[in-house]
């Protein structure tokens, strides 16, 4: 082969595909190659930066091109942290992100402003505004503490929320100090401030809700949605400079905005975390990398002076904040170093602030120098202090997310083993298995990555060979529907010349835990009830049984209204399904309204107050008005109703005139009727369907012979 094109190879290397292909592949074996020697990924990709960069080896330059790919990785940091946040616990524990928040701002403050003056000898506004890039951090952190499973953990949570009270407040700082060395602070100044601070937030919080569910609501293409929720991040970066704070608040805003719209285990959310850490994430940290410049600290002993003392005290602040907090809140040596590793790290706001106050000018010395807000020997020592943050922050958060994850691990493996979920899904219609599936994933537990199950039963008369073809098309779009969230799926052809007793027999065959059953979009829910194939159907077993009606997406649902008979707190699955909704609650961040009997809620509080969910409960037992539940059912609320059989404990004759209230006035509504597994079979079917020891008490004595009904639901509870 003769090569035609007339190749340079000169440093720094000018093909873009030559640098995109470079860059790829140091994304590729950095983290692989530093890894066995026990080097975070994130160091390895900042120390590959340092070498390929200008002050390196020349290979590539830190050009336009990687300065959008870092800023974008930059925001998808940010905005990942607040897409991920819990929001129940996130709210839960506001109080304690406050102090934190405070905390890790005042400290390094303080340490900073003394420093400044009396250790460097800096004027007051320089000392200052020296404080405050030690006040701000990045959550460079977050994605390696983020695959290690503990994200929703209270530290993290903790963690995530004082980053954006200590950013702000660090960057409120920076444009103070500023004003005040240009001269531009006024009263004026503050009111512009305050106006586009409350404008800007009020757009990000309560109009981007809106358009998100509006725009999910109406397509449901796998690209378009993810290029909608990219374009309103930046777009809500781009309204945080305009307001006069740094981007990355806003893309932490958008990502609070939209936490309950892209659910933790929905396709989007899995697309947004892989482009993320595959691409854009990685390129920040190289960025950051190419910034390194290892000749000053060997021809400048002021510049190894400041960086000396700046790496000293932003980690000895960011320290101390975090015993302090750990002290305040009685947590664990793994959850303060899983805080020190999110807050130490310098990298954003840091550089935003060094840069601003570099090309600050005050004057001119005798020699028609320019003097700087921040000389170039801040500017230098920050290189450094962001390296040297960086690099202690890994090694910590690394560290204490290995021990916080052990931890968790360990608490929720004490007492019994954890229950192998199945979960089955018969599939019939091509229009509803998205949504079937997607309420699979989203009531199972998270760690089972193969619970799932998909059934297709077809006519064992049939010689149509179009049958099985067709068959196999429905549970291979059940199967693609399933790996866009990380979950296998076990796709299951049956022949059977009765539909009941093949699924009933898949059930026994399979140790089935929980079975659902889609609603086709044009049938509803017949006179006869359910009609003869599902009352056949749950006639025959007796698992969890969810019978789902879909009308809008799953994750545009703001509200869950959960009906719960009297006495269904009698029923031996009554943990069980409660289980399902907590999921859904969980997994979605939607709010849950509780409404049933006093008693039956009084089993439910205790979950709650273990297990947070954004959770209301409202007392109602009086079935014969149950029409003025739809009073409250809103445009994007879900119906949820606990069922009975007509031999369980909860049945109630008013069930049976449910069919007619549904078809009338909730067919604008999804909704979710729950079966629950009930007192009806001996010990022997039971052992047949695969149940759980955690139902033996449940068996012999219901929920209300159990000592402490907190410790069953604990370990089905987990929090993986």
């Amino acid at each position: 082969m003769v090569l035609v094109a007339e190749l340079n190879f000169s440093l720094p290397w000018q093909n873009p595909v030559l640098i995109f292909a470079s860059i790829l592949f140091i994304i590729l074996f950095a983290p692989i190659l530093l890894n066995r020697i026990k080097i975070p990924q994130l160091i390895g990709l900042i120390m590959a930066g340092a070498i390929i960069g200008p002050n390196g080896i020349n290979l590539l330059e830190r050009d336009s091109s990687v300065v959008l790919f870092g800023t974008v990785g930059l925001l998808y940091i940010m905005f990942l942290a607040g897409l991920e946040v819990d929001m129940a616990d996130f709210k839960k524990n506001s109080n304690k992100s406050i102090v934190f928040g405070l905390y890790t701002f005042l400290i390094p403050m303080t340490l900073g402003t003394l420093s400044g003056l009396y250790l460097l000898g800096f004027s007051l506004p320089t000392s200052i505004l020296l404080a405050s890039m030690f006040a701000s951090h990045t959550l460079l952190a977050y994605p390696m503490v983020s695959k290690m499973g503990i994200a929703k953990n209270k530290a993290v949570n903790i963690a995530v929320g004082g980053t954006v009270i200590t950013d702000t407040l660090a960057l409120l700082v920076l444009a103070v100090i500023v004003g005040m060395s240009t001269g531009e602070l006024s009263n004026e100044f503050w009111v512009k401030l305050g106006i586009s601070l409350v404008i800007f937030t009020g757009i990000v919080a309560f109009i981007f809700p809106i358009l998100g569910r509006w725009f999910f609501k109406r397509y449901d293409d796998n690209i378009s949605q993810y290029i909608f929720v990219l374009g309103l991040v930046f777009l809500a970066a781009f309204f945080a400079e305009a307001a006069g704070v740094e981007a990355i608040i806003g893309a932490f805003l958008a990502g609070l905005a939209l936490n309950k719209l892209i659910p933790h285990t929905s396709p989007l959310m899995n697309r947004i975390e892989f482009v993320g850490n595959a691409l854009f994430i990685p390129f920040f940290l190289i960025g950051v990398g190419m910034l390194i410049d290892y000749r000053v600290f060997f021809n400048d002993f002021e510049t190894i002076k400041v960086a000396v003392v700046m790496s000293v005290i932003a980690t000895l602040s960011k320290y101390l904040a975090s015993l302090l907090t750990q002290k305040t809140f009685n947590f664990s040596a793994a959850q303060r170093d899983v805080i020190f590793g999110l807050s130490n790290a310098q990298a954003a706001a840091t550089l935003a602030a060094v840069l601003v106050g570099y090309n600050v000018i005050l004057g001119e010395s005798e020699d028609g120098e320019p003097i700087r807000l921040l000389s170039e020997s801040v500017l230098n020592g920050t290189i450094l202090m962001i390296l040297v943050t960086c690099t202690i922050a890994s090694i910590v958060a690394q560290k204490g997310a290995s021990k916080l994850a052990l931890e968790e691990e360990v608490s929720e493996e004490e007492g019994e083993e954890e229950t192998e979920e199945k979960i089955l899904i018969p599939v019939n219609y091509p229009d509803n298995i998205d949504e079937l599936i997607h309420l699979g994933v989203t009531i199972k537990t998270q760690s089972q990555k193969d619970a799932l199950l998909a059934l297709n039963i077809i006519p064992s008369d049939s010689e149509d060979p179009s049958k099985e073809k067709y068959a196999k098309k429905l549970l291979e779009k059940a199967s693609i529907c399933a790996s866009a969230t990380d979950n296998k799926l076990t796709e299951l052809i049956r022949y059977d010349s009765n539909v009941v007793q093949g699924i009933t027999n898949v059930v026994k065959e399979n140790k089935v835990t929980d079975i659902i059953l889609g609603l086709h979009k044009d049938a509803g829910i017949s006179g006869s009830f359910l009609g003869k194939l599902t009352e056949g159907i749950l006639g025959k077993i007796n698992v969890t049984a969810l019978i789902y009606n879909s009308v809008q997406p799953l994750n545009t649902i703001s509200r869950y209204l959960i009906v719960v008979p009297p006495n269904a707190e009698k029923e031996m699955g009554f943990a069980f399904w409660l289980l399902r909704v907590w999921n859904i609650g969980r997994n979605t961040g939607a709010k849950l309204v509780f409404y049933g009997s006093n008693e039956s809620l009084k089993y439910i509080k205790q979950v709650q107050k273990k297990f947070s969910v954004e959770a209301v409960f409202v007392e109602f037992s009086d079935w014969e008005d149950f029409l003025i539940i739809s009073k409250d059912l809103k445009e994007n609320d879900a119906l949820v109703v606990v069922m009975s059989r007509k031999n369980g404990a909860s049945y109630d004759a008013q069930m049976e005139k449910l069919p007619k209230y549904l078809n009338k006035y909730f067919i604008q509504n999804n909704y979710v009727l729950i079966y629950p597994m009930q007192f009806n079979f001996d010990s022997k079917e039971y052992a047949s369907y695969g149940g759980s020891p955690l139902l033996q008490p449940l068996i012999t004595t219901g929920v209300e012979g159990v000592e402490n009904f907190t410790q069953l639901v604990g370990k089905l509870f987990k929090k993986k």
